[in-house]
């Protein structure tokens, strides 16, 4: 019998004939619906809780401290549940991981649905759990099933995501208008989560069924920090965290105080969003030219900065002009996304550094929604905590400077043809902190 060369996500069929070809496209194009549906997942439970926080404490009548809470829950989520990632892929394996983060997922959006300040908690760091790991887990899996698409997958993940943030702060205030309650329009992304669970079960099954093979020799994240590369890889997706939550978790907010209405406000919210769709697509595509890496990151860093500045300084007239500078900001996040997903010289060390990055990121992360919160109850007012947003986007673009200074531009075009050019980031072993 031939055997004809399998998917990544097949299992290993021998068979004649044109059936195994068959369903590997199958499999295939089931693997890149998967990749979308998560992307549409990763920022929509967020988003659309951004856009109901005012709604939310008015309904539940919750304090500031609360209020300050919530929106720290993700990036906590993130760190905490982001650690043990690494732990879970050797373990069971990637896809498997997924899959079970995104029925963690799906279980917490649904408690959300239950109009309790203690649903509401539980049900917010049980869903962003999910969410930690499948946000750990997606840069490996993009390594290991597309390796030779990395750069064109990223996008792919990274524009759906920002669809999912977009399209969820937009509709969130409308949606529990129609139904009634802000609960019950938080709790409605649980169908989005349940239909991405059933498209991705057929490829953990696939992934169950493979021939096993050796598992890799454990590699410790943290052992990454006396590198070079993993310091900077970690410090600017700190940095970027810091200063992405920080927005996505208060525009809204910050806009209503300043005389905007609810739902205005989300979809001021929800444009920024857009532009980071399509700014997504142009800074990929300047990455993958030759120089075009550094010019990649300091134009989205730069961006944010004059958008957080904007935000201080601008009338609320002039709030859209803000939004499609933050917006464009935000498209950094795909460009270090890219830089872990080729990081190492394997998958187990892309994993490693991505559980590195995102653990340690996302923990002083929370400083950034929870600061602001904070500041603002302590000052009255939001111009403290917008000060202190200009001196992180400043920060930023100087860890951009930094990162991509490491390692030569040159390499950001070999997303395809990776057996002919080098990593974007160099085996991390060799290179000393």
């Amino acid at each position: 019998m031939s055997k004809t060369p399998e998917h990544p996500f097949s299992a290993e069929i021998d068979a004649p004939g044109p059936a195994p070809r068959t369903k590997t496209r199958v499999v295939a194009a089931a693997g890149i619906l998967a990749v979308v549906l998560i992307g549409l997942n990763l920022r929509a439970g967020i988003s659309s809780a951004s856009a109901l926080f005012h709604d939310l404490q008015q309904v539940l009548g919750y304090g500031a401290w609360t209020a300050a809470l919530l929106p720290s829950i993700p990036t906590l989520c993130f760190a905490v549940a982001g650690a043990g990632t690494s732990w879970l892929v050797r373990r069971v394996g990637v896809e498997k991981a997924i899959a079970v983060a995104l029925f963690a997922l799906t279980a917490g959006l649904a408690l959300r649905a239950v109009p309790s300040v203690g649903m509401l908690l539980l049900g917010t760091v049980v869903s962003m759990s999910g969410l930690a790991v499948c946000n750990v887990a997606m840069p490996s899996f993009i390594r290991e099933h597309y390796s030779d698409k990395t750069a064109t997958m990223t996008g792919v993940y990274t524009i759906t995501m920002s669809l999912g943030a977009t399209m969820s702060a937009a509709v969130s205030v409308p949606l529990a208008l129609q139904l009634d309650s802000p609960s019950l329009g938080l709790a409605a992304w649980a169908v989005l989560s349940v239909v991405t669970l059933a498209a991705f079960v057929p490829i953990a099954l696939a992934a169950h069924r493979r021939r096993s093979v050796e598992p890799a020799a454990p590699i410790s994240p943290w052992s990454l920090l006396k590198t070079r590369t993993g310091l900077l890889i970690t410090a600017f997706f700190t940095i970027q965290a810091i200063a992405a939550y920080s927005i996505i978790s208060w525009l809204p907010t910050i806009l209503i105080a300043a005389g905007l209405e609810p739902a205005e406000a989300g979809l001021l919210l929800g444009l920024a969003q857009v532009v980071t769709v399509v700014g997504n697509v142009a800074l990929l595509a300047l990455a993958g030219r030759p120089g075009g890496l550094r010019r990649a990151f300091m134009v989205a860093s730069v961006s944010y900065l004059l958008g957080a500045v904007a935000l201080l300084v601008l009338p609320v007239s002039a709030a859209v002009v803000t939004s499609l500078l933050l917006g464009l900001g935000f498209g950094v996040f795909a460009l270090v996304l890219v830089v872990i997903s080729r990081s190492g010289g394997t998958t187990a060390e892309a994993t490693a550094m991505s559980t590195l990055a995102q653990s340690v990121g996302y923990l002083l992360g929370t400083l950034g929604p929870f600061g602001m919160g904070l500041a603002h109850t302590l000052s009255g007012g939001w111009s403290v905590p917008l000060m202190m947003l200009v001196g992180v986007a400043a920060v930023q673009v100087v860890l951009a400077w930094l990162l991509t200074a490491t390692r030569g531009d040159k390499d950001a075009a070999a997303d395809e043809a990776p057996s002919t050019a080098p990593d974007l980031v160099p085996a991390l072993s060799e290179i000393p902190a």
